[in-house]
């Protein structure tokens, strides 16, 4: 076995306060098995614009004790003593030791910690660090991936995430941090280390409850937090805002690691919503809606007019809420979408006359968008009167005139203005999908999909976006590709991201990009349909276009080799 990787194991070893990782890795020395050192030890995982995500395990490579005190000790160094960073966690394996961790290195290093009473929705950390006026914040969780991971995300003190160079120089911050067995260590006994009460969660509540919702209440709600933490406060949320509590899907209403009912805990995987379709089916509920497990995602499903529901796509609902939102707000406001979501919204803010804007792929540039804060100081978050934002990922934020209570993704308070949404419509005798109907009139039919592929080898990928930058293609679902950009350049005054974008006639476009969260390469499709006949039909030739985009991109990607 090579003595560089006994090296650095013994190093590991010798500052891990972790038992179970010690024998993981001790295991794995006594046994010789050097491929799976090797995997641990000749990579690590690099803090970036999501914070940190992967297995957990030992090693640099992995989620464990030692990665998440180092990474605490980071974020010490950039701010400094004497600053506030409250600190949240989700029901994921070990995520409350981590927590507890990152209080612990902050503390001893002379700034304030503050920790959230118990496992909750990622939403309340983002909530907290506004209303308790801190200077950052920290959430363990790695939302929607499989069961052996876990995350680490960081939120500056506008309450939204960080970006560059923020994110770059905790990076080079925690890669100057020696052994965690060396660094000083608070305690809950140390004036500095706060346990914060269920106050923090009235607060939330109370700040989400004023939301948008309109006065219709009367609906039936079946929901799934997919083994998540987000059931007791969604539930909470809608019986404070006169919502009867929802039905939830029993065999996945509790937090479980394990997430034992589903493949991937993620409301958009095949498979993920067939226990909360088959409740809605069985009592005949007006809504579906779910949260992932950390409850800053939210889906929706609708019944359908012939029986059984179906699932709208984040576009969908991000149209319905971004028009809701507009028609409920006054004065100089900005909406926000992304470079992958549906160009509906852009349509729909250009018809009442409020300002759109169209940022980079994830949440943390949505709450940039129209704020002059592109350095991502935090002294300006949260947009200059942005009263929506949404990506198709099925994250969005909701605001009224006062703003937005969450700088980031919200689930709970998305799930609490569908629901209004709904109940108004129910009132007045129509669903959701006549309301999606009556946006295909209006503005045409936005139609979108995607086309995704999860890797193991993270190579195919950059080979993949290697090929169609050498070869663009010049057609596409039997539409002429007009224009190719590539991202990584930079486009239309955005920062650069490793991405291709492509505009076909008839107002179809194609983005490329790998996922920054997830080992995929992911294709966003739009179609647009004019509405000159019934909506059904338009939807009808919307899908078969779809359809031959997908089978060209499938063979344009050569996919079978991913």
């Amino acid at each position: 076995m090579s003595s560089d990787l006994v090296r650095l194991a013994q190093a590991w070893l010798a500052q891990d306060p972790d038992p179970e990782t010690r024998a993981e890795l001790e295991a794995l020395l006594s046994s010789g098995d050097e491929a799976a050192l090797r995997d641990r030890f000749q990579a690590k995982l690099e803090f970036g614009t999501a914070g940190l995500r992967g297995e957990l395990g030992a090693g640099p490579n992995r989620m464990n004790r030692v990665t998440v005190m180092r990474a605490a000790a980071g974020l010490a160094a950039v701010l400094g003593p004497d600053r506030h960073v409250v600190i949240g966690y989700d029901a994921r394996h070990n995520s409350d030791v981590f927590a507890r961790d990152t209080a612990a290195v902050l503390t001893g290093a002379g700034l304030q910690a503050s920790l959230l009473p118990a496992p909750l929705p990622t939403p309340v950390l983002a909530f907290a660090v506004r209303h308790l006026g801190a200077d950052a914040g920290v959430t363990v969780t790695a939302s929607h991936n499989p069961p052996r991971d876990n995350g680490y995300k960081v939120y500056w003190g506008d309450g939204s995430q960080i970006v560059p160079p923020i994110d770059a120089e905790i990076s080079a911050a925690i890669d100057a941090t020696g052994p965690v067995s060396e660094l000083p260590l608070g305690s809950p006994e140390d004036p500095a280390w706060t346990d914060l009460g269920e106050e923090i969660v009235a607060a939330y509540l109370d700040a989400v409850t004023l939301l948008p919702l309109g006065d219709a209440r009367d609906l039936r709600v079946v929901y799934t937090p997919l083994h998540g933490v987000g059931g007791l406060t969604l539930t909470s949320a809608f019986l404070a805002a006169g919502f009867e509590s929802p039905v939830s899907v029993e065999a996945q209403a509790d937090p479980d690691p394990d997430f034992p009912t589903v493949a991937f805990p993620n409301p958009e995987e095949p498979g993920a919503m067939d226990l909360a379709l088959e409740l809605a089916g069985r009592i005949g509920a007006d809504l579906v809606l779910a949260n992932d497990p950390d409850a800053d995602r939210c889906a929706v499903g609708v019944p359908l007019p012939g029986g059984g529901h179906r699932m709208l796509t984040g576009d969908e609902a991000g149209a319905l809420l971004g028009e809701h939102v507009i028609r409920q707000t006054s004065g100089d406001r900005l909406v926000a979408t992304t470079i992958v979501s549906s160009s509906l919204l852009g349509k729909i803010a250009a018809e009442y006359g409020v300002r759109y804007a169209e940022t980079l792929t994830g949440f943390k540039w949505i709450m940039k968008a129209g704020s002059g804060d592109a350095d991502g100081s935090g002294r300006q978050g949260g947009g200059s009167g942005l009263v929506f934002g949404y990506e198709e990922a099925l994250g969005y934020s909701v605001g009224s005139d006062t703003g937005l209570p969450v700088h980031d993704k919200d689930g709970i308070g998305a799930a609490l203005t569908v629901a209004g949404i709904a109940a108004q419509a129910r009132r007045d005798g129509r669903t959701l999908l006549d309301l999606l109907d009556d946006q295909a009139r209006r503005y045409g039919l936005h139609a979108t999909s995607q086309l995704s592929v999860r890797v193991s080898d993270l190579s195919l990928i950059t080979g993949a976006m290697a090929r169609l930058r050498a070869t663009p293609p010049v057609e596409l679902g039997g539409r002429k590709v007009e224009s190719a950009e590539d991202l990584s350049l930079g486009a239309g005054g955005l920062p650069p991201t490793d991405g291709l974008r492509y505009l076909l006639s008839g107002g179809t476009r194609v983005v490329v990009r790998p996922s920054g969260t997830e080992p995929k390469l992911k294709c966003y499709l739009e179609v647009v349909v004019p509405v000159t006949e019934e909506v059904a039909d338009a939807r009808t030739r919307a899908a078969e276009d779809l359809s031959a985009l997908k089978l060209d991109l499938a063979a344009l990607l050569n996919l079978e080799s991913l």
